[in-house]
């Protein structure tokens, strides 16, 4: 199998899932290093098909159209991080990301695509069990996500609940 033909069926298998598929997965399926692999996702991403890199592996991203986005600037402690993440989802929304402004390295991205209590729980005990810093540590709490809701309404009362539990500082324009 030759480079093109493993990208359409990395592209199938990724369109055929749901929850994320690991790149170390890959790499054995095709018999190929984990760098070919993401070599492989950078050059479908070049030809448009948004594919996210989360901590739990590639997951296409073929909902964003139907959805409405807002990004919104928070600021908490670590300890809080899954009571925010919890807050969005439980409220009908989906956090696609992380972001921070770091005075060197510019806009830090962290593909996050989290959308129910399950995938919060799994992402926090990933933190806790690699002892991974969260880049909230590199801006004193303060960070944006990029909220996914089905309608502008659903991010109204998501950015109400932030609001309410003190975590929202505003909503990004």
């Amino acid at each position: 199998m030759d480079g093109e033909q493993r990208r359409e069926v990395i592209l199938e298998i990724l369109r055929g899932e749901e929850k994320p598929i690991s790149g170390t997965y890959l790499a054995k399926k095709f018999k190929v290093s984990r760098q070919v692999i993401v070599q492989d996702v950078a050059l479908l991403r070049a030809k448009g098909n948004d594919i996210l890199a989360t901590a739990r592996g590639y997951i296409l991203n073929e909902e964003t159209n139907a959805m409405y986005q807002r990004v919104v600037l928070v600021k908490h402690t670590e300890a809080e991080t899954e009571d925010e993440l919890n807050t969005i989802v439980d409220s009908g929304g989906r956090v696609r990301n992380v972001i921070i402004l770091h005075s060197i390295y510019g806009e830090l991205v962290g593909d996050l695509m989290l959308k129910n209590r399950r995938d919060v729980k799994e992402f926090v005990n990933k933190l806790k069990e690699t002892k991974a810093n969260q880049l909230l540590k590199l801006t004193d709490g303060t960070h944006m996500h990029t909220i996914e809701a089905s309608s502008l309404e659903e991010l109204d009362i998501i950015e109400q609940e932030l609001v309410n539990k003190g975590y929202i500082v505003r909503a990004v324009d």
